[in-house]
């Protein structure tokens, strides 16, 4: 059996034996469902309301996916400013960090406020987006002056401008750099969108995390679980989609810097 069969049987067979003794211990020990449902009774819920959940995984995609988008965005475009400027980094890098270290459930009603009642979507994006465009910001700017001074120096010498040598140069050196920060930054941006929303969240943002309090609120605990498990889903998914993006990226990275050695 190959290794990337192992991969992905190992992990298989073990979720498979956790759910199968989790079905049979809530039973013999006769557990009552609104303390810890069995899988069968959270299957169940997800099928009798999967209109309702799936809807909800929908809006909580969109909002992680626009979050992750924007902070890929911004924090590659600061990322190079500070790259070009060691000044504007040691003006601005603190308050990246301060941002960074503040919770997100700190600034949620402000944001709500400023954001207004009418538009808590865009709340949860912005709220989202915090969380997510530091680990960009930080790997871009590592992985922008990681490139050889000397390759640096080689393209001066032959007149190449800014962007020739950023797009040409200093990109391909930080791309491992910056294909890691965005694994991270894609479980931060689900991470933020779901903390937002059980703090600055209402009715009008059904995303996941409402469902979760909706259902805790009415005790309907399988289905709570049930949000929860496709909230898990999401998470692997994201995570394992960008590992295949960074595998595929830097394969090739490899393969071009060998040929270029050759």
């Amino acid at each position: 059996m190959t290794g990337p069969a192992l991969k992905i049987l190992l992990p298989l067979a073990v979720a498979i034996a956790a759910i199968m003794a989790w079905e049979i211990a809530v039973r013999a020990m006769a557990v009552p469902v609104y303390v810890l449902p069995p899988p069968s009774a959270i299957w169940a819920a997800l099928v009798t309301d999967h209109a309702s959940l799936f809807h909800s995984l929908w809006i909580t995609l969109r909002v992680t996916l626009e979050a992750f988008a924007l902070a890929l965005v911004s924090g590659f475009l600061i990322a190079v400013l500070f790259s070009r400027s060691r000044l504007i980094e040691l003006t601005f890098a603190p308050y990246a960090v301060a941002l960074q270290a503040t919770p997100v459930v700190a600034i949620a009603p402000l944001i709500s406020i400023w954001v207004g009642e009418a538009h808590p979507e865009l709340a949860l994006l912005i709220l989202a987006w915090i969380v997510a465009v530091f680990p960009v910001l930080t790997s871009a700017t590592v992985g922008l002056r990681s490139a050889d001074p000397n390759l640096i120096d080689l393209f001066r010498l032959h007149g190449a401008g800014p962007l020739q040598r950023l797009w040409r140069l200093e990109l391909p050196s930080a791309l491992p750099q910056i294909l890691s920060g965005m694994k991270v930054s894609g479980s931060l941006a689900l991470i933020g969108a779901v903390v937002a929303e059980f703090a600055a969240g209402s009715g009008a943002a059904t995303g996941l995390a409402w469902r979760i309090i909706e259902s805790g609120n009415r005790l309907q605990i399988p289905r709570m679980f049930a949000a929860i498990a496709l909230l898990c889903a999401l998470g692997i998914a994201i995570y394992l989609l960008l590992s295949l993006l960074e595998h595929r990226c830097l394969r090739q990275w490899h393969a071009s810097a060998k040929a270029k050695e050759g």
